[in-house]
């Protein structure tokens, strides 16, 4: 029976046409694995599928502005000192040297890891608490 980990692995293999080992979970998506934010879109409807659950799209940036003013989580697209904040909070398997001044809110997807779809699926099935603190939706789980 194949864990969580290694059922996100090969989903990810599969989508992004690379060997599973490769797949590690500190690997980065875009600059480690070639992922194209299309390639967002497959992995999030095959994980979703595979697992019974549903990862809402913007979920990460949703959780990031929170209960942030506008001003406070961003000005005309960059990040600001709150928001990149809450952003390490939310994004814990993320080097937060990688969140700093300057980030644009548009890539956020340039941050994500095998570990941050992982951590998104087992807060979903109930595995993981959710990092902000908001409740995941559990849905029924699916056999692997």
């Amino acid at each position: 029976m194949q864990t969580t980990f290694e059922k996100i692995q090969e989903i990810i293999a599969e989508a992004l046409y690379c060997d599973k080992e490769q797949v590690t979970r500190d690997a980065n998506l875009m600059a480690d694995l070639g992922a194209e934010s299309i390639d967002f879109l497959d992995i999030v409807f095959r994980l979703e599928k595979a697992f019974g659950i549903k990862l809402p799209k913007g979920d990460i940036e949703a959780r990031a502005r929170g209960d942030l003013a506008d001003a406070e989580f961003e000005v005309q697209g960059t990040l600001q000192e709150k928001g990149l904040a809450r952003l390490k909070t939310i994004m814990p398997e993320v080097d937060p040297n990688r969140i700093k001044n300057g980030l644009k809110v548009k890539d956020i997807p340039t941050l994500f890891s095998v570990a941050t779809f992982e951590r998104m699926v087992l807060e979903r099935l109930g595995d993981m608490a959710p990092v902000s603190g908001a409740p995941a939706s559990k849905p029924a789980t699916a056999t692997l």
